[in-house]
Parts: structure tokens; sequence; C-alpha cells
């Protein structure tokens, strides 16, 4: 079904669009939160002639926003984080924390227009801010490791491991050189019992005479 947007949804469009959606969200949802109409044939005509009344108006609010969108031109994100050995964030960094550092810098942003992957790792990421549905920029997110020292433990836990390999490799090898010899010992024993076995034989044969 086709909607005529009442706000600006994040996603899925801006107000006084006409998009569409599955009835179940529609009906569900964008109607009974007030967030959106049924595009009629009348309602469409209504929009028409508001838009044209507001067509001033809305130029107005683009301007505000390319204004706003240059102040974040040559802005940067900058984040330190705790991270476990492995380069994972002890937690994550979302579009909410992305805000909370642009109002450090001086630019107060509503979080409901930064969108973003949720970031768990170390690294150089990209946020970008919906300031209009013909205006948006992209601001680089930079997460950084606070605890530093971490890295000479990686570093330390990694040579620990090197060190373990060779002795178990060691161990391996004198197991297999001891099972031959466990696999021997039968063989040696039979092979002495054997001639002991033989040599009383003859003994009991050279008897048989001197009972005559």
């Amino acid at each position: 079904m086709e909607i005529i947007l009442k706000e600006d949804i994040i996603g899925l469009g801006y107000k006084n669009d006409i998009v569409t959606v599955k009835d179940g969200y529609g009906r569900n949802y964008l109607i009974p939160q007030g967030k959106g109409v049924i595009a009629s044939k009348s309602a469409r005509k209504v929009l028409a002639e508001n838009l044209k009344q507001q067509a001033d108006k809305l130029a107005a609010q683009k301007a505000a926003a390319e204004k706003r969108a240059e102040a974040l031109k040559d802005v940067v994100v900058e984040i330190a984080a705790k991270v476990s050995t492995g380069g994972q964030l002890y937690g994550s960094v979302n579009a909410a924390i992305v805000a909370e550092e642009l109002a450090k810098k001086g630019v107060e942003i509503d979080r409901k227009i930064i969108t973003m992957r949720e970031i768990r790792k170390v690294g150089e990421y990209e946020a970008t801010v919906h300031f209009h549905k013909e205006v948006e920029i992209k601001v680089p997110v930079q997460v950084v490791a606070e605890n530093v020292p971490e890295e000479e433990e990686v570093a330390a836990e990694e040579k620990a491991t090197e060190a373990k390999a060779p002795v178990k490799e060691k161990a391996t090898k004198t197991a297999e050189t001891e099972t031959p010899a466990s696999e021997d010992a039968p063989e040696e024993e039979k092979a002495v019992e054997t001639p002991v076995a033989e040599a009383e034989t003859p003994a009991t044969e050279e008897e048989a005479p001197a009972a005559e």
C-alpha cells in the first residue's frame, strides 16, 4: 500500500513523501501512530496544495540543513574505548555515543538522524547524519584503544603460546619412541624361555634306561 508520511522516518522516507509499504506495517503501525495516511486521490490533492504553499518554507529548511551539514564537513569523531586482548571492545559504539561526542565538539545532533552500524572493534568507520531529505553528510568515526598497554599483554600471550607448542610436540615424540620398547618386551621373554624348555626335555629321556 502507498502511504503519505507525516514525519521523517529514517530508512523509509521524509515528511510528505509517498512511500510503498506492506499493508500490515501501514495499517498496524504508521497510520495508528499518526506517522502517515493512506495516499488516496483526495489525500494526494491536499498534499500537492500544501507543498505549493510551503515551497518557500521547505527551501528555508533545506538551506538550514545545508548550513548544519557544513559545520560537520571537517569533523572527525574520535572515541577511545577499553578493548580486550583480541581487539574487541568492552561494549559497543552506536549512534547515541557518536551524538554525545559531536555535542562535545559543539554540534548538537539528535541521535535519531544518525545511521551507522554498531561498532564492536577498534578501527575506522563512518556515520551518516541525515539533516534533510536532500541533505546528508558522512562523518568519519575512529575508535582507538584506551588501554594501550594491552598490546604488550597480547604480545606476551602470543610468545607464551609459541613457547608451549614445542614442549607439547616433544612430549608427543617421546611417547611415540617409548611405544616400540613395550611391544618388544614380550618377544624377548619368549626367546629366553623357549631354550630352557628344550633343554629340560632330553634330561627326562636319559633317565629311562636306569630303571631297567
